[in-house]
């Protein structure tokens, strides 16, 4: 007896279940994926409007926080600006008062008549010269003018006289030569300390004594020497009129100094 089993239908009926069941398998798993990818576009979308919620208020805390430093900060340069007007009225009204009072006073400090030629020559040459960084440059000899002038510097800068002062100007890990040819470049007139040291003649000394000498508004402090003194160490020096700690305190010196600097501005 024949049989009646059809392989090859058998197979083509098998291929096709397996296609079939391919495509369902498929599209489920095209339609999961697509949900997945629904899923994620929705959470990508809600986490990047998330993200722009918390970055619009950080933006507004830190426009806020601007405004206030800003405000904070004008208000703080305003006072600041006022300080700054007061103290150097103040010290115009200090530098006139001075002025008149080392010119024409009938008692107290005053100008010797070679003081006053040396202050008349400082105040009518610096009013020619152009605006500079520092009023003056103070060269001294660190040995034994140390103290005396720290002790000018601060009588001038309390009276609004910007001073090139080594201690305090020069940077450290930079050129010292190149740093005090700048202030001496700078400054509108020099002051030159003469003490014991200064005259014995150091490299620094010398070297700013060099450059001080080609300025008009030169100005001598003598402390602990003599013109007399002076005069075996320079030839110039002893032409020029200059101020002594013998004869008035530092202070006195440092108040015909600043009359004569800013007198002219």
């Amino acid at each position: 007896m024949a049989s009646g089993f059809d392989a090859a239908r058998f197979n083509r009926e098998m291929r096709a279940a397996q296609r079939k069941a391919e495509a369902q398998v498929k599209r489920e798993v095209d339609a999961y994926n697509r949900k997945v990818e629904q899923h994620n576009r929705k959470a990508v979308t809600d986490y990047n409007r998330d993200i722009d919620r918390v970055n619009r208020e950080n933006q507004r805390r830190a426009d806020a926080h601007n405004r206030k430093v800003e405000q904070h900060n004008r208000k703080a340069v305003t006072a600041y600006n006022r300080g700054v007007d007061s103290v150097n009225a103040h010290n115009q009204a200090v530098i006139a008062n001075l002025h008149r009072q080392l010119r024409s006073a009938s008692s107290g400090p005053r100008y010797t008549p070679s003081e006053q030629a040396l202050a008349d020559r400082i105040e009518n040459a610096v009013a020619q010269r152009d605006d500079r960084e520092w009023h003056t440059f103070l060269s001294y000899a660190r040995i034994d003018g140390a103290d005396t002038g720290n002790a000018l510097r601060h009588h001038l800068e309390a009276l609004g006289v910007t001073v090139w002062f080594d201690e305090i100007a020069i940077v450290p890990g930079r050129s010292q030569a190149l740093q005090m040819d700048k202030g001496l470049q700078k400054a509108r007139a020099g002051i030159i300390l003469l003490t014991p040291a200064y005259l014995v003649g150091r490299f620094w000394t010398e070297r700013e004594l060099g450059a001080l000498l080609h300025k008009e508004t030169l100005i001598p402090v003598l402390h602990d020497v003599t013109f007399d003194e002076v005069a075996e160490y320079s030839g110039i020096l002893p032409d020029l009129a200059g101020f002594e700690t013998s004869r008035d305190s530092v202070q006195v010196i440092a108040e015909k100094i600043a009359a004569a600097v800013l007198g002219a501005g």
